[in-house]
């Protein structure tokens, strides 16, 4: 998943942010409100962690402001406030869930998981299959004719991204937002050579032929049988 984690303690923010790139999410993180409503309005995301304390402009606003402009990626809204009432109006404001800090981080990546399924029609569960490919976003283990699919860290991002959006052509600029984030330069082949990656360890498979070119557009990677388990 492509995240944004909006927190201004660096002591909290490190620790998410080295988190879930461990988990093998791409992350970027913004330290303040208004830079927040910055991103989330210029970057495509599947979720986004919001603190509620924040300078220049608080979790509250900032979910108001967003889903006002539009914005429908899922928000988890964190703060260490616990009233009712807080939580009321978070999800009052736009927020699709709460949590309470201090919260376990496996708690945390169960809920991110549950928001980006409810938002998703092809993403109703933790495993996502097109053809005989299939991808366990809980334990981050690919498959391909029920045999495991070795992948780097980036190959996987770039697997994930396609399957969530399987029978869809994806830009070679839009798998570049979400598996390479800032650190891609526009006229690099990376997002070509990463597709040659995958093709050839599917190569022999049932899905050999999954990942489409289409000219002049980019790539699609064919549903098949495509459902979620």
């Amino acid at each position: 998943m492509r995240l944004l984690v909006v927190e201004d303690d660096p002591t909290i923010s490190h620790f998410l942010v080295k988190g879930l790139r461990e988990d093998q999410h791409l992350v970027d993180l913004a330290e303040d409100g208004l830079a927040a409503e910055t991103r989330a309005l210029d970057g495509d995301y599947d979720a986004i962690l919001l603190d509620l304390m924040l300078p220049e402009a608080d979790g509250m606003e900032v979910c108001r402001r967003l889903r006002a402009q539009g914005v429908d990626t899922p928000i988890l809204m964190v703060t260490a406030r616990d009233g009712i009432g807080d939580r009321v109006r978070g999800l009052d404001t736009g927020a699709d869930d709460y949590l309470v800090k201090p919260f376990a981080f496996d708690e945390m990546l169960a809920r991110l998981r549950a928001l980006t399924r409810r938002g998703r029609t092809r993403t109703l569960s933790a495993v996502l299959r097109a053809g005989a490919i299939t991808l366990d976003l809980e334990a981050h283990q690919a498959s391909v004719d029920d045999r495991p699919l070795l992948l780097t860290a980036t190959e996987y991002r770039l697997l994930e991204y396609l399957l969530r959006r399987a029978g869809t052509i994806v830009s070679r600029d839009q798998l570049a937002e979400h598996v390479w984030g800032g650190d891609y330069d526009p006229g690099s082949n990376v997002a070509d050579v990463y597709v040659g990656y995958l093709r050839r360890k599917l190569a022999g498979s049932r899905s050999a032929d999954a990942i489409r070119t289409i000219r002049g557009l980019g790539y699609m990677l064919a549903r098949g049988d495509a459902r979620d388990a």
